[in-house]
């Protein structure tokens, strides 16, 4: 611990001399950044000053900024330029904790291709505002003959965002965004080409999602044996469609295949009894589940039932959650 040394009989006042040897402590790094000074009794026993001109010292610090307090905690040394004094008082940096080192990179590129501070700034809080008011309103837009794959987006978006989502029929589009400039258009990649083209003229972002790959579900229909029945039952009559095609391509005629939406209660009656294998989108499950449970006593051998995770790919919401300010 430093001694400081007070001299009673000097010309100095006794709070300068105090002053000045902190400083002097803080400036030779014998307190570096983030340091906790000692208390006003250990200082005071030590120079036998009394706390409330410690005190006074201690204020005079942090006002010149040499120090900062925090509440309940101790006077601490505060950090200088980009040494991140900052971290001492911000929870973000607390809890992010590289975030200063990224928007200093990122600072530094702008000024390397010439932008000026004031021009850096002016660019920084524009994508700010814009990401905040965009997240404001998201919208998902798919055309009507297939709202379903609409749902099921905004299903799992609503669950991964924890934000409101709007849906809206593509033929709605062009008439919502009339009323508005700030919201973000989501859609699945099968449509970005016509949502682009209603929302281009008006100014406002679209951002297509990738869909989930169903790698894991067709190897395990690639090893299912021949005429077996496959049930598949999604909010989407697109992905239904998709899953026929794409398991003929696979097996040939090799397995039945039979699709519903969840809301086409005699369908899915009839896939329940007949299919060997049912797969299910994550928000038609429960119906299925029910289903199964209904006719069990008509069937010899349940199905086996299959969730599908996602309808959405990871990375497209992880994207998503960045564009959006949202982490």
């Amino acid at each position: 611990m430093i001694q400081f040394r007070i001299q009673p009989d000097s010309e100095i006042p006794a709070s300068t001399q105090l002053f000045n040897q902190i400083r002097f402590a803080i400036a030779s790094r014998q307190y570096p950044p983030g340091y906790k000074l000692p208390s006003t009794r250990a200082l005071a026993m030590q120079t036998g000053l009394h706390r409330n001109t410690i005190s006074k010292v201690y204020r005079q610090l942090e006002e010149d900024g040499f120090v900062e307090s925090l509440a309940g905690s101790g006077i601490y040394v505060r950090a200088q330029g980009h040494e991140g004094g900052s971290k001492l008082q911000s929870p973000t940096l607390k809890q992010h904790p590289d975030a200063d080192k990224t928007v200093q990179q990122a600072l530094d590129d702008l000024l390397a291709q010439g932008c000026t501070l004031s021009q850096a700034r002016e660019l920084f809080l524009a994508e700010i505002d814009w990401r905040l008011r965009c997240s404001a309103q998201v919208l998902v837009a798919v055309p009507s003959y297939d709202i379903g794959a609409g749902e099921l987006m905004v299903y799992e978006l609503e669950q991964a965002l924890q934000i409101p989502i709007q849906l809206i029929p593509m033929e709605e589009l062009a008439a919502v965004l009339d009323k508005t400039s700030s919201a973000t258009v989501v859609t699945s990649r099968y449509f970005i080409g016509e949502v682009e083209a209603i929302a281009a003229p008006k100014a406002v972002r679209v951002i297509p999602l990738d869909i989930y790959d169903y790698s894991k579900e067709l190897n395990l229909l690639k090893t299912l044996p021949k005429e077996n029945c496959v049930g598949i039952v999604s909010l989407s009559s697109g992905i239904a469609r998709a899953a026929e095609v794409i398991l003929h391509g696979l097996r040939g005629d090799e397995l039945l295949v039979m699709t519903t939406q969840p809301k086409d209660a005699y369908k899915l009656q009839a896939i329940v009894k007949r299919a060997e294998v049912i797969i299910s989108d994550q928000a038609s499950f429960a119906v299925v589940q029910a289903a199964v449970q209904a006719a069990v006593e008509d069937i010899i051998r349940p199905p086996k039932l299959i969730k599908v995770e996602n309808y959405i790919g990871t990375n497209s919401i992880n994207l998503l959650k960045r564009e959006l300010g949202l982490g």
